[in-house]
């Protein structure tokens, strides 16, 4: 059995959930409120040094960092795929992924968004920060995708780049980021949020989200 670690609003554990209800693979959950610091408690950190979300637990071991996870699932159970038949197309995928894994969500997660708090700046400066960086990412996101995708962010079968993108709408959606000049981004991700596997995997329905 899969144990995954995590935390019902981490876009990152959300990542992994969505990939493993795609695939209809059976887990338990672990969760961490990182707002009362448990992803720091030993327990956590002798699986996850970095203490932080998520983290699968296999019969072979942990795995951390969200992307190396789902690279992982696609291997050990590659059916249904998260990665296109051909290298090139594996790297459109693997590249906007990473932008959304890489240059986007670092910038609003609860650490860097705690830090800003801690140095003074006002909830408008917070929330004027987060928009920046999903604007910017979304908008060089978005002729990719509205060039590559349909009905998903990348042609018509879900990828791990899906995997990402709908958490990271959610995030944008909580922090009210203007979504108007993004229509590919937001059809794709409703063309996966009209699934069961998907709806499994909202935060909402996670065992420790907030009522």
């Amino acid at each position: 059995m899969l144990t995954l670690h995590g935390y019902w609003r981490s876009g990152a554990a959300y990542r992994v959930r969505l990939a493993l209800h795609y695939k209809a693979l059976p887990f338990a959950q672990i969760t961490h409120d990182l707002r009362q610091a448990q992803h720091r408690q030993p327990a956590y950190t002798t699986l996850n040094p970095q203490a932080m979300v998520p983290t699968l637990v296999t019969a072979d071991g942990p795995i951390t960092q969200s992307l190396a996870i789902m690279e992982w699932l696609d291997e050990t159970h590659p059916t249904p795929a998260l990665l296109p038949p051909t290298a090139m197309a594996r790297a459109q995928v693997r590249a906007m992924a990473i932008l959304i894994a890489a240059d986007i969500h670092p910038l609003h997660n609860l650490r860097v968004l705690s830090a800003l708090r801690d140095s003074g700046q006002t909830e408008a400066a917070v929330t004027a920060w987060v928009a920046r960086w999903i604007t910017q990412g979304f908008s060089a996101l978005e002729p990719r995708i509205a060039a590559q995708g349909g009905p998903y962010a990348f042609g018509t079968d879900v990828t791990l780049l899906d995997c990402c993108l709908v958490p990271q709408l959610f995030s944008a959606e909580r922090f009210g980021v203007d979504l108007a000049p993004f229509p590919a981004i937001r059809a794709a991700v409703a063309a996966v949020r009209g699934t069961a596997w998907a709806e499994a995997a909202h935060p909402s329905r996670q065992p420790d989200a907030d009522p």
